[in-house]
């Protein structure tokens, strides 16, 4: 292509192209791929991704391994021809099929492997060594975004959730995304944004910590849920504001919010907790009925731009 060839590029945004490309610019200097040897050794970034696909397997077919990494013919024969030369590598017919090859690390590749393998660990762990463990959470899983979205098959990683009380940030969160999350989902306008900022505000001006507790839920060190316990009278307590975002669902994390509800207010003495949802918040009532609340009330009502049914549920305690 010459330097004055006309390219044709999708219909993107140029400041997010611009964003990748600076990403990858980025990334390959911190890993030191465009170093003449990969990790101090005579390997270039191709010829150790093929090691590495031949340490996970006995043997390898070759064709498969050129489809798998996307390297053309001509260059795949070279790599393999290098690595071959160098005692790194066997090549051998198929047993299956005489036109087919396929490849095996032989003993000597498989410690030159373990070597590169090792200090690729090393470069990771010192990347990641110096940040605070939420950072650390949060880069791994925005590493994981990538891959999965960019990947499309690519399996996810087991996501860590933990449950904390909220901390500076945290309330203007759940105001923010409570806004957010049911205006796209149910069509509320912001007077339910509203409410939820007179519910927070009010509790963290007056809520007594005996008495009353809140929890934020965090998956790979992000916030993506929520829950309040506060009293709605000496011998009632009342979930409030109840938050799993569309990202997080089905991790139980809606579940473990409410079973840490309901045994805080056990504990501060409460004889039953209620709350109030709407009929159409469907896999919210699902996770009340799973924990044993009742339906005790319900009743049309107008709010936050919406014609809906309101619903009061209640959970015994003294059982």
């Amino acid at each position: 292509m010459t330097a004055s060839a006309t390219v044709t590029m999708p219909s993107v945004d140029p400041e997010r192209v611009a964003a990748v490309r600076a990403f990858s610019r980025f990334y390959t200097a911190v890993l030191g791929v465009l170093d003449e040897g990969l990790l101090d050794t005579p390997f270039s970034v191709t010829e150790a991704r093929v090691m590495f696909e031949l340490a996970q397997h006995d043997a390898t077919d070759l064709a498969d391994l050129r489809r798998r990494l996307h390297v053309d013919a001509g260059y795949m024969s070279r790599i393999v021809a290098r690595l071959e030369a160098g005692g790194l590598v066997a090549r051998e017919r198929s047993p299956s099929d005489g036109r087919r090859q396929v490849l095996r690390l032989t003993d000597q590749g498989r410690a030159v492997f373990a070597t590169l393998d090792a200090r690729a660990a090393e470069q990771a762990a010192d990347l990641l060594a110096p940040l605070p463990e939420p950072v650390q959470q949060r880069v791994v899983a925005a590493m994981d975004t990538v891959r999965v979205v960019l990947g499309g098959d690519a399996p996810p990683r087991p996501r860590a959730v933990v449950l904390r009380p909220p901390g500076p940030g945290d309330y203007g969160w759940v105001v923010a995304r409570h806004g957010a999350v049911y205006a796209e989902e149910h069509g509320w306008d912001t007077s339910f944004e509203g409410l939820v900022a007179r519910i927070v505000g009010d509790y963290v001006d007056e809520h007594d910590p005996r008495r009353e507790a809140a929890w934020i839920a965090e998956v790979d060190g992000e916030p993506v849920g929520c829950v309040f316990c506060v009293a709605k009278d000496a011998a009632t307590a009342q979930l409030r504001i109840l938050l799993v975002e569309p990202s997080a669902r089905g991790l139980g994390i809606g579940s473990r919010l409410v079973d840490e509800c309901v045994r805080f207010a056990t504990r501060a003495g409460y004889e039953a907790i209620e709350l109030w949802t709407n009929d159409v918040l469907v896999s919210a009532r699902r996770i009340y009925e799973a924990a044993g609340f009742v339906l005790v009330d319900e009743a049309p009502h107008h709010s936050f731009g919406r014609d809906l049914v309101g619903q009061t549920w209640r959970l015994d305690l003294r059982r």
